[in-house]
């Protein structure tokens, strides 16, 4: 199983999914961009054999670039695990308290965030595509969890997964327009006269939103490996067929 663990102590284990070229669908991990679901669910379970959990403790959401975030319980256990249609609809954001749950968050050049906090014994992932990051995404995550789980920012870590490049993120004036808007990704910007592009660094947008919502600099964690350059990145930039990694954490024992 191609896959890069960030994170594998006696609490928790994280990490993130390959492409791999030898693996059926190259080790695609989503149903909703795949040519065949039973190819998913193979991947799955040696993603799962390879964790030592079983497929069933995966919990996957329906994404659809919100600014949405859902609470975990015991009650969700293996939603969107083997069947697409059973996934937590419209959302973007997963945390939960609860050991031995596989939380998922499905990418090709979107941010993967994937966190930990050993005080309130919370771990998360939040999938921030260009329109999570606008709608702020990151931040209504922490904001919520400091607010309903009495978290203290400066008590997380935080993992940032591979994503699409500043380099290879190029869009027109309209995305510019929108990262503009949240007066302090000015700095993550440049525009290329040559091509009339405007290149962005979705992931750094995403790590100052970090930074903002509290979190010590020296407690996130930034994997730069490009999703469009890297032979281990699906990119939907490159490709429209590509499949996706699965970025996932799962706490261990309470």
């Amino acid at each position: 199983m191609k896959t890069k663990i960030y994170i594998d102590n006696e609490k928790f284990v994280a990490g993130t999914t390959l492409k791999d070229g030898t693996a059926p669908e190259h080790n695609n991990m989503a149903f909703h961009a795949c040519v065949n679901p039973e190819t998913v669910l193979e991947n799955r379970k040696r993603l799962a054999t390879f964790l030592q959990c079983n497929p069933k403790d995966f919990v996957c959401a329906s994404q659809t670039h919100s600014a949405n975030l859902h609470k975990v319980t015991l009650a969700d256990k293996g939603r969107g695990a083997v069947v697409g249609a059973t996934a937590i609809p419209d959302t973007d954001a997963l945390y939960t308290t609860e050991p031995n749950l596989l939380l998922c968050s499905f990418t090709a050049d979107c941010v993967p965030v994937i966190f930990y906090n050993e005080v309130n014994g919370i771990v998360g992932v939040i999938h921030s595509g260009w329109q999570g990051t606008v709608k702020e995404i990151t931040l209504k995550v922490f904001e919520r969890l400091k607010k309903e789980e009495g978290c203290d920012p400066s008590d997380f870590h935080v993992q940032l997964g591979m994503a699409l490049s500043q380099e290879k993120f190029e869009v027109d004036e309209d995305v510019y327009v929108k990262f503009k808007a949240l007066g302090y990704a000015d700095e993550f910007i440049y525009f290329n006269e040559a091509t009339n592009k405007y290149h962005i660094d979705n992931q750094k947008t995403v790590e100052k939103q970090l930074k903002l919502a509290g979190i010590p600099e020296n407690q996130i964690d930034v994997d730069r490996t490009c999703t469009y350059v890297s032979s281990d990145g699906f990119s939907y930039r490159q490709d429209k067929q590509a499949g996706r990694h699965a970025s996932f954490i799962m706490k261990k024992c309470n």
